[in-house]
């Protein structure tokens, strides 16, 4: 439910939501899906549900048993801003990230409108980082809406980037991190695609990572991209 992780911009996870439902391409092949099946299968008590929307209210105390600061991705097995999280946790969840200011929060959403209806009773605290994922240019309004949002570091995640991405306005963005699909049925991520992101973050002066290329073996793939490991990291 929370610990260290292989996720390469973070440190570790923290889950007081598992489960999800599809809202986009990018959700396809949810790798999170995937291993919530093979958590139930294998009897733990956590994923009993499955990949069915679960709250759980246990580990909201987590981070503030950890003493030591760590980066950390909450709910990497969902999104807090699932509609059927109710407003009542969410608000809960954020009063556990305003009493541990030595630990940083990244909070990664595919549900933007949901975000800003919270916004205004929302503790915008400086170590909560508010980010939306992006895979295809259809989706370019996730990111107008984060910039509307009260959040101190906005950041958007690329991944899996499954497309072009078409012009728009960084101005506001904090952190970009870009990546391809990996695992089982991985769609390919071509270099155009990384390079023109990676070329407009420069541009701008606004941290890029490049999480890697994907595929069914993603460590074979490495991370380089142009003959560099990408991994910038926003001022904190």
């Amino acid at each position: 439910m929370a610990g260290l992780t292989s996720i390469e911009w973070t440190e570790a996870s923290w889950n007081p939501v598992t489960g999800c439902s599809k809202v986009s391409e990018g959700c396809l092949h949810c790798y999170a899906e995937r291993l919530a099946g093979r958590l139930c299968f294998m009897g733990m008590k956590a994923y009993r549900n499955g990949f069915s929307v679960t709250l759980h209210r246990d580990t909201l105390a987590i981070p503030l048993s950890w003493k030591k600061p760590r980066m950390i991705f909450v709910n990497s097995m969902s999104d807090l801003f699932h509609e059927e999280v109710p407003d009542e946790f969410i608000l809960d969840v954020f009063k556990v990230m305003t009493e541990t200011p030595r630990h940083t929060f990244q909070v990664l959403t595919k549900r933007p409108d949901r975000l800003l209806e919270l916004n205004d009773r929302l503790p915008w605290v400086p170590n909560i980082w508010m980010g939306v994922s992006v895979e295809l240019s259809k989706h370019l309004c996730r990111i107008d809406c984060l910039k509307k949002s009260s959040a101190k570091l906005k950041f958007v995640s690329f991944e899996p980037l499954l497309g072009p991405i078409s012009r728009f306005s960084i101005k506001g963005i904090d952190w970009v991190i870009v990546g391809g699909e990996s695992g089982p049925g991985a769609r390919p991520m071509k270099p155009d695609w990384a390079l023109k992101l990676r070329d407009l973050a420069v541009a701008s002066e606004v941290p890029f990572f490049f999480k890697q290329w994907g595929g069914v073996n993603r460590k074979a793939n490495g991370r380089e991209l142009d003959g560099k490991i990408w991994s910038q990291w926003p001022k904190m």
